[in-house]
């Protein structure tokens, strides 16, 4: 059986990882359109959608580097950012699918800040 500090070290890397790379990709578009994803927001949001979706990528980036500097405010950081993302496209979009996985993935960033917690606590 794996050991709490080889699954919050799994956990870890994957929050930490998963943030910058989907960060980065809003610079390059190897995955997807991403403005594609604001849906009704593109005619509210004050910038054009290509440059705002470059700042989400930047606060992207930011939230997975604070994931390998400070663990348990990063997983909150990520934990919030993904119910934000999903309760954008639940709003916004026909996007229901990606949010539901959003939030599914918030949950585990929720599990991995009470497990970082708890080796804190044990330490």
């Amino acid at each position: 059986m794996a050991s709490i500090q080889t699954i919050q070290g799994t956990l870890k890397v994957t929050y930490g990882i998963l943030p910058v790379a989907t960060g980065l990709d809003k610079f390059t578009h190897i995955l997807t359109r991403w403005e594609d994803y604001l849906g009704r927001a593109k005619n509210i949001i004050p910038f054009d959608p290509v440059l705002f979706m470059k700042g989400v990528g930047v606060i992207e980036i930011i939230a997975g580097l604070l994931v390998f500097l400070r663990p348990l405010a990063g997983a909150y950081v990520v934990m919030i950012w993904l119910i934000c993302i999903a309760l954008q496209l639940i709003i916004n979009t026909y996007y229901w699918d990606v949010a539901v996985r959003d939030l599914v993935i918030a949950i585990g960033a929720h599990v991995f800040a009470q497990l970082t917690r708890v080796r804190r606590q044990t330490a």
